[in-house]
């Protein structure tokens, strides 16, 4: 049990709160309502093993990366707490798992799992040739919502693109704002790149504002486009709320609260849009 833990707390497995509720929002706008038990286990199976595989693989591509940065060298793969091989099987296992649920729900799921777990595993690189890794990071947290649309209706539509364009744009505005303690990891190490580091820290937080405000757009505009009422526009309201709040919980100068306003705040929007989606839909009647 002690070593399963630490996998979990290796790969973060607390952050999967970020892009599953979105995931599920997708699949009660696309029935609307609930679908059927499995369609709900697959979809679930589904973003959990995804997510596994991707943090499986970041690790191990990253471990020499996080040895030299002193933010994560303690993490388990750096410490020895877990090996490669570990990591490795672990990383097998949960692609196979994703395979597995995608075929589950149906062909077009099981036909655009290989290219959505390309782009899951692909993302651990990109921070070594471009500055804009951030916005791969929110396309791969951004397919979450696309692929339970999937699930449901077995095509691809217009609204769910729009969930999933805020997806994109919310986790790449506060992935800039988790990265700043970065800045001076990222200018000493060669070869590692961050809009961090291309536009100082002050620079990035201005953009990662304009990508929270993006957020926003899709979120209404998608909501224009969903079943959803008025409580689920006021839950967006409430999104906006929170983000001004994250952004005044840092600073350029104070980046002592970012564990806050990264994974509180953050874990809150999304668990929360979730639940104001389930209880309109319930009040409007169709999530029987």
């Amino acid at each position: 049990m002690k070593q399963l833990a630490t996998f979990l707390e290796a790969i973060k497995f607390s952050h999967s709160v970020f892009a599953l509720p979105f995931a599920l929002i997708a699949m009660l706008a696309a029935g609307p309502g609930w679908p059927g038990f499995w369609t709900l286990f697959w979809i679930v199976a589904a973003c959990v093993a995804a997510r596994t595989a991707a943090m499986a693989f970041n690790r191990l591509i990253d471990a020499d990366v996080d040895a030299a940065n002193p933010r994560t060298r303690n993490r388990a793969l750096v410490t020895g707490e877990l090996s490669r091989r570990d990591m490795a099987v672990a990383l097998v296992a949960s692609s196979l798992a994703f395979f597995f649920a995608a075929g589950m729900l149906n062909r077009l799921c099981l036909l655009l799992s290989p290219p959505t777990l390309l782009v899951l595993l692909g993302y651990s690189y990109t921070k070594r040739f471009t500055d804009f890794s951030h916005l791969v990071l929110g396309l791969a947290l951004g397919l979450a919502p696309m692929g339970a649309w999937v699930a449901v209706t077995g095509s691809i539509a217009f609204a769910p693109m729009l969930l999933a364009g805020a997806v994109l744009f919310w986790v790449a505005g506060f992935d800039i704002l988790y990265s700043c303690q970065d800045y001076e990891f990222d200018r000493s190490a060669a070869g590692l790149h961050s809009l961090p580091k291309r536009l100082g820290i002050r620079g990035a937080m201005r953009l990662a504002r304009r990508f929270h405000g993006a957020t926003l757009l899709l979120l209404l505009l998608f909501w224009l486009l969903s079943p959803f009422g008025g409580l689920f526009l006021l839950g967006v309201g409430a999104v906006g709320l929170l983000l001004i709040r994250q952004h005044a919980l840092v600073s350029p100068r104070d980046l002592s609260r970012i564990d806050a306003a990264f994974f509180t705040t953050n874990g809150v929007i999304s668990v929360g849009l979730f639940f104001v989606a389930a209880i309109d839909l319930a009040l409007l009647g169709g999530a029987g």
